[in-house]
């Protein structure tokens, strides 16, 4: 007969807490190139040593002037002294003349404006206009965008296109950046099959590895597969051992409740330290975390939608913290429901929802009519969780909070 494990649960925020207490920032960091620090996590701040523009510069294509120049009434006359394009830098202006400019172009020196080429007729060797724009008009100061000593970009961010970019624009040519973590990732279950195999009577094909997989890329580690298994407690133990020795992180699915088969925790307690491995979360109740020989574990559930939300909630923050990047909690969106939960649980719950819009155009949340654990289609279809307190009920029209996937992956 099996036993019924009667251990406290542990809810939700003690758990997170309890899961990144420990965690420290990589210290390993090396340079890498603009065209390879997409998605990859700075290590230091970085500060401007130049203005940009380095110059005043033409905000389009035009005539640069000297306001002093206009006359008193009716149209000005100006002789047309010089052409600057962009990439070149024109003579100082003389007095009484106008230059001709192009957008990005530096603004000779005694200019102070730039008259819009519509709005200037040409005349003979100079230009006839009657407007009268104000001293600073179309021109870029130098420093419009970034001035020496800005901090443009600050440690711990993960780069983005734009940022890269920023970091182009004051000449750099490289960013300092955090190593990838490396996560050591393997999966118990004799049930197990790979995609493209033969399936036989009572077998499945192992998405959780092919969702681990792609949820971990998308946050920029580097991963040690070392694949499927034998759902036994010699090659769990074995598999343990080879993933702590080359990764910075280990991470499970499967194996982590009560079962007779689940061997996950018995390694985990043989090999190391087990902290806790039952949430006050749906889905998700089965959770290990601990270490083996100083390398962080976690051990997800064995069902998709558990595997999906658990990595959600506690590996993401963990992956963070190690990424040198600072962890904070998602933000939830207020939003009226467009369901009913009527029944209340003793667990926090994270529903499978995603944002559609009313009769009256207004926002609300929808949920996947199944919120089974196995099935992960829920995470097809939905674009966030709905976070639903514990023992709580829903109506529609009641407001609830909406997490974001997008929060969680970025």
């Amino acid at each position: 007969m099996k036993s019924c494990d009667t251990t406290p649960l542990v809810a939700y925020d003690d758990a997170l807490a309890q899961l990144t207490a420990g965690i420290e920032p990589s210290r390993q960091r090396e340079a890498v190139p603009l065209r390879e620090a997409l998605g990859r996590v700075l290590a230091e701040d970085v500060d401007s040593e130049l203005d940009v523009p380095a110059c005043a510069m033409s905000s389009m294509d035009g005539y640069a002037v000297n306001t002093g120049d206009f006359a008193a009434a009716g149209d000005t006359r100006l002789l047309l002294s010089q052409r600057i394009p962009a990439g070149s830098a024109g003579a100082p202006l003389a007095p009484g003349s106008a230059a001709r400019i192009f957008t990005g172009a530096p603004i000779p020196d005694g200019a102070d404006a730039v008259i819009m080429q519509e709005q200037v007729e040409l005349d003979d060797d100079g230009i006839r206009f009657s407007v009268r724009p104000p001293a600073g008009d179309n021109i870029r100061p130098a420093g419009n965008d970034i001035r020496r000593g800005d901090r443009i970009l600050n440690r711990g961010q993960r780069l983005r296109a734009q940022d890269i970019g920023i970091a182009a624009s004051i000449g750099l040519s490289a960013l300092m950046v955090h190593e990838p973590v490396r996560v050591g990732m393997f999966f118990t279950g004799d049930e197990l099959v790979e995609p493209g195999e033969d399936l036989a009577p009572g077998k499945i094909y192992d998405s959780n590895r092919y969702t681990l997989d792609g949820l971990l890329r998308s946050l920029g580690c580097e991963i040690v597969d070392l694949g499927l298994v034998g759902d036994t407690l010699a090659a769990t133990c074995d598999a343990m051992l080879g993933a702590a020795g080359r990764a910075d992180l280990v991470v499970t699915s499967g194996g982590v409740s009560v079962g007779e088969e689940d061997h996950v925790r018995v390694a985990i307690e043989r090999l190391g330290e087990l902290r806790l491995w039952r949430l006050g979360i749906k889905p998700g109740k089965p959770l290990a975390y601990g270490q083996i020989e100083g390398t962080a574990f976690i051990g997800l559930p064995g069902n998709p939608v558990s595997v999906f939300a658990t990595f959600c909630l506690f590996v993401v923050p963990v992956i963070k913290i190690m990424q040198g990047r600072e962890f904070r909690k998602p933000l939830s969106l207020p939003l009226r429901a467009d369901f009913d939960w009527p029944r209340p649980d003793s667990r926090r719950e994270f529903l499978r929802a995603r944002l559609v819009a009313d009769t009256a155009g207004d926002t609300r949340v929808q949920i996947y009519p199944n919120q089974d654990s196995g099935v992960l289609t829920s995470t097809v279809w939905a674009d966030g969780f709905v976070e639903i307190p514990e023992n709580s009920t829903v109506a529609v029209g009641d407001r609830v909070d909406y997490l974001p996937f997008t929060q969680f992956l970025e």
